[in-house]
């Protein structure tokens, strides 16, 4: 059998799921990452529903376990930080999941355990996509960076992320990407860890649409996060005049918000995302796919983004050697193996990003009125008699379908 060649852009967890799984079905495999080096860092994402069962078939399961960030279980509080409420986290898909875990740490695990033959091209991105252009390469796509270097493939996979300039780039016809926005803007950041500081989730909500919430990390320090519902404007400002607004915009929000503020004024990795679903009608042009945040961003939101991310990677490989004859990828091949993949992953995605009508008013409440019905809410949500049905909201990426059949080969 040839070896195909395909071609990554974005070495985040979707891209690194795709690299592992196609290298390990007989793919060269080629991926393109516009950062300098490898990304650590980041917030807490974690592996629910089928994304558990493709990590077992990885064997990376105890890996992941290995650098859990330490986080037990879930809570809200109040003004002066007193328990109001504890969400269930009982079981591997509880408000705390049973593997928790920060982003840069998953990528990591899986950038490890890549098998010879991945190569990668650091500091670069992609500049131009001429796919199937018989004057250039016939039945194949070719790919050229911002280095001048030129790739040519059977498949180029878009594992950019929410605002993917190539995907732009490609996938260019009225309705090929609705980007909704939210109304919600999280700000997140490493801040130095206190004694009182534990090993749950701390979440605090105040009125005028703001929250503020803690977490563990398994560094010694504490992962914080500003989110609120409305527009500030935020992106593109500098740090100090960020930092600015939103001390106008937390002003008198109590519990730990000033602490959490400072800290972001010192902290390396701070970082904003004004929270964007992306809805596409099909994840395929041609020689070009699109997959990850790049495809269907859910935002923490919804929840289960990194588990499609993970099971996104597996369920590419599979479709495509479900239609592998060996003796080359037609674009009708290409083509019927994105009918598999659409039909597989898609219901997941959708039952992810159906947020509930009014759950950002819900989420956070503009006014004391409005926090006080929510407080009743919560407690009654955590109640015996409604928890089963609310644990069941944290089961997302989860299906009783089997996984689509794929055969491990020697890379």
């Amino acid at each position: 059998m040839t070896a195909r060649h395909a071609v990554i852009s974005g070495a985040s967890i979707a891209g690194l799921s795709a690299a592992w799984w196609l290298r390990h079905t007989g793919w060269d495999v080629t991926v393109v990452e516009r950062a300098p080096a490898f990304r650590d860092g980041g917030q807490n994402v974690d592996v629910r529903g089928v994304a558990r069962e493709v990590l077992d078939r990885m064997g990376l399961v105890d890996a992941i376990r290995a650098v859990n960030t330490t986080e037990t279980g879930t809570v809200l509080v109040d003004r002066d930080g007193r328990v109001t409420t504890e969400l269930p986290s009982d079981g591997p898909d509880g408000a705390t999941a049973e593997l928790e875990v920060l982003r840069g740490d998953f990528a990591r695990v899986v950038l490890d355990d890549l098998p010879d033959g991945v190569q990668f091209v650091y500091g670069e991105t992609i500049q131009d996509v001429e796919d199937g252009d018989a004057s250039v390469v016939p039945d194949r796509v070719t790919i050229t960076t911002s280095a001048g270097r030129v790739l040519h493939a059977d498949l180029l996979v878009i594992a950019e992320g929410v605002r993917s300039r190539t995907r732009d780039r490609v996938f260019t016809a009225d309705g090929d990407v609705d980007e909704r926005d939210l109304g919600v803007t999280m700000v997140f950041g490493t801040i130095p860890r206190i004694p009182s500081d534990d090993d749950r989730w701390r979440w605090y909500t105040a009125v005028g649409g703001r929250q503020v919430h803690l977490r563990p990390d398994p560094y010694g320090t504490t992962r914080a996060i500003l989110a609120h519902a409305g527009v500030d404007d935020l992106v593109g400002l500098d740090r100090p005049a960020m930092l600015a607004k939103l001390r106008d915009r937390y002003a008198d929000a109590g519990w730990q918000t000033d602490r959490v503020l400072d800290g972001f004024a010192d902290s390396d990795d701070v970082y904003l995302d004004e929270l964007t679903q992306i809805r596409m009608p099909h994840w395929q042009r041609g020689r070009v796919c699109v997959i990850g945040d790049a495809a269907w961003c859910v935002t923490p939101m919804g929840g289960g983004g990194a588990s499609l991310a993970l099971t996104s990677g597996y369920v590419l490989a599979a479709s495509l050697q479900s239609v592998d004859r060996g003796d080359g990828l037609t674009q009708a091949d290409l083509d019927a193996a994105f009918v598999s993949f659409d039909d597989w992953l898609r219901p997941l995605v959708d039952q992810i990003q159906g947020i509930p009508k009014g759950i950002v008013h819900f989420a956070y409440p503009q006014t004391r009125l409005g926090l006080a019905a929510r407080r009743v809410a919560d407690k009654v949500l955590m109640s015996k008699l409604f928890a089963p049905v609310t644990a069941k909201l944290t089961r997302v990426a989860d299906t009783d379908r089997p996984l689509p059949e794929l055969t491990l080969t020697d890379a």
